[in-house]
C-alpha cells in the first residue's frame, strides 16, 4: 500500500546503502585531502624556491657590477645595469672595519627598505656567511618582501653588500588562487563520487531488495496456506469425534506452525520484535492454563514486570512445559512451573538430558533422545532464540531430587512508571 513503512530489513538495506555512500564519499574526500595538502606544499616550496633564486641571482649579478677600488666603492654600473632597472627595492650596504653600515643608492626610497635593526641583521649574517644571504623582512611603509643581500669584497674582506628586494604579495596570490580552485575542484569530485556509490550501492542491493520482498512475500502466503487448512483439519477431527490425543497433536502442530513463521518473520527482518511490559506471572499462569493437559502441571508465581513481547515469551513457555510433559516420565506425570523475579522454571520428575547433550538440545533439529523422542528439535531451539532476543537466557540442569530444571531467565530493568500502570491485557502493562 502506497505510504506503508518499509520492513525493518528493507530499512536496514537503506541505512547500509546510505552509509556504503556516506564510506565511498569519504574515503574519496580523505584521498584528495591527501593530494591537495600535497600539492599545495609543492607549490608553496616551489614557489618560494623560485623566488630565491631569481632576487639572489639578481642581487648576486649586480655585487659583481660594482666593485672597490683603493677603498672606494663605484657604484656608477647600476644606474645602467638591466639587473638594477628591474629590482623593485634595492640599496647598497657599505660599512668601513668595525663601523655600522651605511646605506648608499636606495631605491626608490629609503620606505621601501626595513628598519634599521633588521638592516644591521641582514649586514652581520653576509659578514658571516661571507656569501648571498635570503631573509624575509617588511619594509618601513609596510608590505611583505624576500631581499637577497650579496657581498662586494674590498681586497680580502667584505666591504659592501648589495640588498635587492622583491614583494611576496604577487606570488602569494596566485598561491591563494591555487589553493581556491584545489577546493573548489575537490569538492565537486566527492560530490561525484557522493552521486557513483549511491548509484552504485543502489544497483548492488537491487538483487537483496528484490530478495527480500520475494521472501516477504513467500512467508505471507505460508502463513495463509499453512493455517487454512490446520484450522479446517481441526474441524474435521472435532467432527469426526477423534481423540483428545487427536486435538492435541493439531493444536501442537499449529502453535508450532505458527512459531516457526514468526521466527522466519524476525530472522528475515519481515518484522520487528515488540518489547512492552508486561506481568510474566499472569502470562505463564495464562499460558498453562490453555494448554490441553494442564491437569498435571503446578505453577506457583509471584509478581514479575518484565520488557517482552507476549506471544514470544508464551510461545517459550508453552514449549518449555510441553518438552516437560513428553520427556519428563509417563504421561501424567507431574511438572512444576515456578516464576521469581527474571526467571522462570519448568521442572519435570524424568530421567533428565546428559550433560553432554543439554547445549546440543537447543539447536535446530536435535533431541535430547532421538530414539524414544523423536523429533525436530525446534521446539528447545525457539525457546533460546525467544530467550536471545530479549536479552535473557536459556539452560538446562538438574533438579534437586531428580529431574530436569529448564530454566528461562530475563532480565527486569523495567522502569518503574511502567511497573506500576494498570493492566491492558491478559499480561501486559498499561503505558
Amino acid at each position: 500500500m502506497k505510504g506503508r513503512a518499509p520492513s525493518p530489513a528493507v530499512a536496514r538495506l537503506r541505512r547500509t546503502r546510505r552509509l556504503m555512500t556516506l564510506l565511498f564519499a569519504s574515503t574519496t574526500a580523505a584521498c584528495l585531502v591527501v593530494l591537495a595538502v600535497v600539492a599545495i606544499r609543492i607549490d608553496s616550496a616551489s614557489r618560494r624556491s623560485g623566488l630565491d633564486h631569481e632576487v639572489g641571482s639578481r642581487a648576486a649579478g649586480l655585487s659583481r657590477a660594482v666593485w672597490f677600488d683603493a677603498g672606494v666603492l663605484h657604484l656608477e654600473p647600476l644606474r645602467e645595469d638591466e639587473l638594477a632597472q628591474g629590482a623593485q627595492a634595492l640599496a647598497v650596504l657599505q660599512a668601513a672595519p668595525g663601523k655600522a653600515p651605511t646605506l648608499r643608492n636606495v631605491v626608490p626610497g629609503r620606505s621601501s627598505l626595513p628598519e634599521q635593526d633588521r638592516l644591521d641583521e641582514v649586514w652581520r649574517s653576509v659578514l658571516d656567511e661571507q656569501e648571498t644571504v635570503l631573509v624575509s623582512a617588511p619594509a618601513a611603509e609596510g608590505g611583505r618582501l624576500r631581499w637577497a643581500a650579496a657581498p662586494v669584497w674590498d681586497g680580502d674582506r667584505v666591504g659592501a653588500a648589495v640588498l635587492v628586494g622583491t614583494e611576496l604579495a604577487r606570488s602569494e596570490r596566485d598561491h591563494d588562487l591555487l589553493v581556491r580552485w584545489l577546493a573548489l575542484g575537490c569538492t565537486a569530485l566527492v560530490c561525484c563520487a557522493a552521486a557513483v556509490g549511491h548509484l552504485l550501492s543502489g544497483r548492488a542491493m537491487r538483487p537483496a531488495l528484490r530478495g527480500l520482498g520475494q521472501q516477504e512475500q513467500f512467508l505471507a502466503e505460508a502463513a495463509h496456506e499453512l493455517r487454512t487448512p490446520l484450522a479446517t483439519l481441526r474441524l474435521v477431527v472435532e467432527r469426526g469425534g477423534s481423540s483428545d490425543e487427536a486435538l492435541r497433536l493439531v493444536d501442537r502442530l499449529s502453535r508450532l506452525v505458527t512459531g516457526l513463521l514468526a521466527r522466519a518473520r524476525l530472522e528475515s527482518g519481515a518484522q520487528r520484535v515488540e518489547l512492552v511490559p508486561l506481568r510474566l506471572d499472569q502470562l505463564v499462569e495464562t499460558t498453562v492454563e490453555e494448554l490441553p493437559d494442564h491437569e498435571s502441571v503446578t505453577v506457583t508465581s509471584e509478581p514479575v514486570v518484565v520488557l517482552g513481547d507476549p506471544d514470544l515469551l508464551a510461545q517459550a513457555v508453552r514449549n518449555l512445559v510441553e518438552n516437560a510433559q513428553r520427556h519428563g516420565g509417563p504421561a501424567g506425570s507431574p511438572v512444576e512451573v515456578a516464576v521469581t523475579p527474571g526467571l522462570v522454571t519448568v521442572r519435570d520428575h524424568g530421567t533428565g538430558v546428559p550433560l553432554a547433550d543439554r547445549e546440543r538440545v537447543f539447536a535446530r533439529g536435535v533431541t535430547g533422545d532421538s530414539e524414544t523422542a523423536p523429533g525436530t528439535g525446534a521446539g528447545l531451539a525457539i525457546v533460546r532464540w525467544v530467550a536471545d532476543l530479549h536479552h535473557g537466557s536459556a539452560r538446562l540442569t538438574d533438579a534437586p531430587g531428580g529431574g530436569l530444571l529448564a530454566e528461562l531467565r530475563l532480565p527486569t530493568d523495567v522502569p518503574p512508571a511502567s511497573s506500576s500502570s494498570s493492566h491492558e491485557g491478559p499480561g501486559t502493562v498499561g503505558a
